[in-house]
């Protein structure tokens, strides 16, 4: 297959169920840059096998993880995919149209991103069009220092494609409630080192008022089951979050 000049910029860890498809579907690039922070299945076996630079370093954070592979790229744009996504053909079309284009001015690009939970294509509740920069010049682009919630920012004009990116959330509930319980937990010390107060009280109307808002206000309901799980799932995180914070604060205070 012919190469494009474009750099992938990944991150994994213990990725091997999602890690072959997303290298799959980026195999036009150039150069795919896997940064991996201790992974114990056959992710970096996989891997291996598509001939990526791989790098192994300690866990930093999703932004600043992220940013360590961006500086590993080489060529002139840069590609940020999680190892659950997947470019689908048609997009890897416009992306290889872009890339070899003199004619281009955009410093980089966003893309809708189709998000799939529990076998099917989540529309409502915000999941839908998820519009996210990913695509970027090397010098026009990096990752805020962000440890979760990341994004790209990129310094110059930002076109918006209509080609779409896919992503499979993790479906699985056991799954999700670690996943739950590490980024409430980052979200707190996040909001913590920002110096914003909670108090449980106040994490269960905000996960109250987040179960209404993507169920009802934002038709998550059309979803069907997966739907109704994102809700319960986004509200507990809130509730986590905030909850954790308060806990957080109130040890500060105490010193103990």
């Amino acid at each position: 297959m012919e190469k494009i000049p474009l750099s992938v910029a990944i991150i994994t860890k213990n990725e091997e169920e999602n890690i072959r498809q997303c290298l799959e579907s980026v195999a036009f690039a150039g150069q795919v840059v896997l940064v991996d922070s201790g992974s114990t299945d056959a992710t970096l076996q996989i891997a291996a096998g598509f001939h990526c630079e791989i790098y192994n370093e300690a866990w930093r954070g999703f932004g600043p993880q992220k940013q360590l592979a961006i500086d590993k790229c080489r060529e002139p744009w840069i590609l940020v995919l999680d190892a659950d996504e997947r470019i689908p053909a048609d997009t890897a079309a416009v992306i290889k149209n872009i890339v070899t284009d003199a004619h281009v001015r955009e410093a980089g690009f966003s893309f809708p991103r189709k998000n799939y939970f529990q076998g099917r294509w989540i529309k409502h509740a915000g999941w839908w069009p998820d519009r996210i920069v990913r695509l970027f010049r090397k010098e026009a682009g990096r990752m805020s220092t962000a440890v979760v919630h990341e994004s790209v920012e990129v310094q110059g004009m930002i076109g918006a494609l209509d080609a779409a990116l896919e992503h499979y959330t993790e479906s699985r509930l056991s799954k999700i409630i670690q996943k739950i319980d590490r980024y409430s937990t980052l979200g707190a010390e996040t909001a913590f080192k920002e110096g914003k107060k909670s108090s449980t009280g106040g994490a269960f109307l905000r996960a109250f008022f987040t179960f209404v808002q993507d169920y009802f206000l934002r038709l998550g309901i059309l979803d069907g089951m997966p739907g109704l799980t994102l809700a319960v799932t986004d509200s507990v995180n809130k509730f986590f979050k905030y909850a954790k914070l308060s806990q957080l604060v109130k040890i500060n205070r105490d010193g103990k």
